[in-house]
């Protein structure tokens, strides 16, 4: 019996929240960030909501887009630090248990167009002289602590617009066959933000979502009949809230 009793009271322990292992929780804000064209540097702060410190790798690459939008990435890493676009430093964060640091972007490449940038956000369990500064004794203690939730570790990424130094915008949205075209005639990306389908101005909508038209481009959006679009069409820094009749 006693035996049967320590048994319950291990496979409890086990599954009890006290017992899952402490880890690191990221948090990067938003997914999408733009440099606007009259500025260079952008920080970003990173938290850790996790009960452990977290070490981050953060590396960037360049999206390229090809004649029909296809983005293949240029890892700016394997460049030169000289023609390397955009820099994030630093390039190693060490996040504390629910606290915050900051990164900076720092774009000096060419203004004459728009350019785009995946950034990640990796943690990862440390190594000796892999830039976190940690000895081995440290490291070893630090990824024994999360041996049993090394898989919890999640990295994110965000996308980085660079506007062009002289912005010029020229959306024109059209409806046709309950159908929303949006096309950007300016330079620089525009963005529909809390874009709702409406069965009426006041009626039922679906989810808010987030779009971004990128310049020379267009998308469209289903609609239906005797519905409405609505979202917040950001150019720039300028705000218009826009309701179209579907």
């Amino acid at each position: 019996m006693n035996t049967i009793f320590h048994r319950l009271s291990l496979l409890l322990a086990l599954l009890s929240p006290t017992a899952v292992q402490a880890a690191p929780e990221l948090s990067i804000g938003g997914l999408y960030d733009y440099i606007d064209g009259g500025r260079s540097t952008l920080l970003k702060r990173v938290r850790n909501g996790g009960d452990t410190t977290a070490f981050v790798k953060v590396s960037a690459a360049e999206l390229v887009y090809d004649e029909q939008g296809k983005a293949r990435e240029v890892d700016l890493e394997a460049l030169p630090i000289e023609q390397r676009g955009l820099v994030v430093s630093p390039a190693r964060l060490i996040v504390p248990a629910r606290g915050l640091q900051s990164v900076r972007f720092l774009y000096r490449g060419s203004r004459s167009q728009e350019r785009y940038f995946r950034v990640r956000f990796i943690p990862v369990l440390p190594e000796v002289d892999d830039g976190f500064s940690l000895d081995q004794a440290q490291a070893e203690a630090y990824r024994d602590s999360l041996k049993a939730g090394v898989n919890l570790l999640a990295g994110y990424g965000s996308i980085l617009f660079v506007r062009p130094a002289d912005e010029q915008y020229a959306t024109r949205t059209s409806v046709h066959a309950d159908t929303l075209r949006v096309e950007n005639g300016g330079n620089s990306t525009v963005v529909l933000d809390h874009f709702r389908v409406c069965r009426t101005v006041d009626g039922q909508c679906g989810p808010a979502t987030k779009h971004h038209v990128l310049p020379g481009r267009q998308r469209t959006f289903e609609g239906r009949a005797g519905g409405i679009f609505q979202f917040e069409l950001q150019e720039g820094r300028q705000r218009q809230q826009k309701t179209v009749q579907g």
